[in-house]
């Protein structure tokens, strides 16, 4: 995490807690000539209104404003974390236990650094995900520090 995305999640914390919403994640990226603070943000159920993100983003530009952490100018951007949404804390595995996930590995396991499936089981060390290879399901264990990336996926195959 750099040094913006630290500070800003210090910053957005006590707002979030306050109106009991959660941090999903936060991006400090260059979109072309720009620069995009992105706060991603949700419900403990799940499910964000554009006024509550409206109402967060409000809150933190005031602090922004005040405590001034970004040298650049930039855009901030409050918004739901969508339909794929990353797979960041312990927390965001253990709720997507069932569910139809995306993982990208930094190096590959069993020939293959990506993979869709469904995660069937969640601990400490690894994750297990049921993907399709052809017609037969098979079960592949991912060890948690060979994860580059993680987030919800659709499952398109179902429909």
């Amino acid at each position: 995490m750099s040094k913006i995305t630290s500070v800003v999640e210090q910053l957005v914390t006590p707002i979030l807690e306050e109106l009991n919403l959660e941090l999903v994640d936060i991006e400090f990226v260059k979109d072309g000539r720009a620069w995009f603070l992105r706060v991603y943000i949700d419900t403990p159920q799940g499910g964000i209104d554009i006024d509550q993100c409206a109402l967060v983003s409000e809150r933190l530009s005031v602090v922004l404003d005040e405590k001034d952490p970004i040298a650049q100018n930039y855009y901030l951007e409050v918004s739901s974390p969508g339909a794929e949404r990353p797979l960041k804390k312990e927390s965001d595995y253990v709720k997507a236990v069932g569910k139809y996930i995306y993982v990208k590995t930094y190096e590959p396991i069993d020939g293959m650094k990506e993979f869709y499936g469904y995660l069937q089981a969640n601990n400490e060390e690894n994750l297990e995900i049921e993907i399709r290879v052809k017609t037969r399901k098979v079960l592949v264990k991912i060890e948690k520090e060979k994860i580059a990336k993680a987030r919800l996926a659709i499952d398109f195959s179902s429909n």
